[in-house]
């Protein structure tokens, strides 16, 4: 039995629930500046997470778990390590262990989402589809406690009769964890309905370990005074925010709310620095607005594609530009002490043509992209298609590409953030290379325009948009990862 090496203690805390596409790096990081004590990832699920790989990013200065399609599944950072819990989705004793070892070098807790009722996590056994198996609940934790080095926990939600629920937290105690977490709601409420605080109440005076009151924000948290109301009403030890934070994380500050325009840049300048995805942040920000949407500043939001433009829709257009600098400089003065780690993509790079370019995907309309133009290109001239030769690096995780057109290689000398990006960049050096048109806005190409009609869904050059085939699909070389002397654990299967 390995006993657990750091002890996270629950009493008497204020701690942000975990929350489904909220609780990313960026809002625990602000939730745990205006005072949450402890912070919960967002449910990740564990055969999700036993396909990746745990990488430490330099230039972020965070620890990334990495799925196989290279997507961030899990970013976390030295500041929060002492009060970040993971929260797990399972329905296996031994992959619920296997993630746990995965995770527990980089976190405070362990624990298992017992309550979710969403169906995405009920139809794999998960969630609050386990209350129904206490037998299977008892060996997960009971695995979880004696493996991990980290306090483990659960997240429940109430039975309907309070006889039932007393004697599944009494079962669920003696597996020997450090804390439960009890939803007032059965598996069948939703927010609307009222919360049970008698029932939370029961528990807590069954249970010796801390029990943490969560479901409060619809009925009886509105601002922070509120947050120990519910928890006298409820006679838990702790109480964890959910929908209340979301709408505004600054209700963990004791001085009061603080006005939502300054919360959410400041949850902006979080995403940026940590390059946190712009669809996510957006989402978070949308849950911030709320009935503001509609206004003017809410509609630029709407209309935001990337980064940059939801910081320019709230005016921190210069952040974003300084933010991004000082990233490309610690980039570039990373790989300047670890030169045996820039490679060119190619075996043989003489000969090929560079230029120092980029893709802004801005500047050309939706359905058209240089890839496009350059096959539409070849296409013409009767040339073999273009065939594109793909690298990552380990130290940053950028990418370049080496496309061939005509037995000539043409390459950006910038790396990106994707494949797909790097494959565009590279397109563009090609066209112009060749004083050929790239598809830009303003530019006419009849042929692509033509093409735009036959093919109204492709996007080839949007981030994380599946590409549709083209007739004739434009050849590719097998993706490459350069060799890194980092441990990669437990790689895609």
């Amino acid at each position: 039995m390995i006993v657990n090496s750091l002890s996270l203690c629950y009493h008497n805390k204020l701690i942000l629930a975990p929350m489904v596409r909220v609780g990313t790096l960026p809002m625990r990081l602000l939730a745990l500046d205006y005072g949450a004590d402890i912070v919960y990832c967002e449910e990740l699920i564990d055969l999700k997470m036993l396909q990746c790989r745990r990488v430490v990013n330099e230039v972020l200065s965070t620890v990334d778990f990495v799925a196989p399609d290279d997507r961030v599944v899990f970013r976390t950072c030295e500041r929060e390590q002492s009060r970040v819990v993971f929260q797990m989705g399972t329905s296996d004793a031994e992959r619920a262990l296997a993630v746990a070892r995965l995770v527990e070098n980089d976190v405070a807790g362990i624990d298992v989402n017992m309550g979710c009722p969403k169906e995405y996590s009920t139809k794999g056994g998960m969630g609050a589809a386990l209350l129904s198996d206490p037998d299977k609940i008892e060996k997960i934790l009971s695995t979880l406690v004696k493996g991990t080095h980290r306090p483990v926990t659960c997240k429940i939600r109430i039975l309907p009769s309070l006889e039932d629920t007393l004697n599944l937290v009494k079962r669920i105690e003696r597996t020997g964890i450090s804390a439960i977490a009890v939803h007032g709601r059965n598996r069948d409420e939703r927010p609307q309905h009222p919360v049970s605080c008698e029932v939370i109440r029961a528990i807590a005076e069954t249970l010796s370990i801390p029990v943490i009151a969560n479901g409060g924000s619809h009925d009886h948290i509105q601002q922070h005074l509120d947050i120990e109301d519910f928890r006298q009403a409820t006679a838990a030890s702790s109480v964890m925010v959910a929908r209340a934070a979301m709408w505004n994380p600054s209700i963990f500050l004791k001085d009061g709310l603080r006005p939502l325009e300054e919360v959410m840049q400041k949850y902006i300048r979080y995403a940026v620095q940590y390059d946190n995805h712009y669809t996510n942040t957006k989402y978070c920000l949308c849950q911030m607005l709320r009935e503001q949407l509609e206004s003017p500043q809410g509609r630029m939001l709407h209309a935001a594609q990337s980064s940059q433009e939801i910081c320019e829709a709230f005016g921190l257009g210069t952040f974003y530009e300084d933010t991004i600098r000082e990233l490309d400089a610690r980039r570039a003065d990373l790989l300047a002490k670890t030169p045996e780690a820039v490679e060119e993509p190619a075996e043989d790079t003489s000969g090929i043509i560079k230029m120092a370019i980029r893709f802004d995907r801005r500047a050309y309309p939706p359905q058209i992209t240089p890839k496009t133009c350059l096959l539409e290109w070849c296409r013409r001239e009767k040339l073999p298609q273009p065939v594109y030769e793909t690298v990552q690096r380990p130290i940053d995780r950028m990418f370049c590409s080496v496309v061939t057109v005509a037995e000539q290689k043409y390459q950006s000398t910038l790396w990106d953030k994707s494949k797909k990006l790097a494959e565009q960049t590279a397109a563009i050096v090609c066209l112009r290379s060749q004083g050929l048109p790239e598809g830009r806005l303003g530019e006419e190409n009849p042929s692509l325009n033509k093409r735009k009609r036959e093919a109204p869904n492709q996007d080839p050059g949007g981030p994380r948009v599946q590409e549709t085939a083209l007739p004739g699909e434009i050849c590719k070389k097998p993706f490459v990862t350069l060799e890194s002397s980092e441990e990669n654990l437990l790689e895609g299967c």
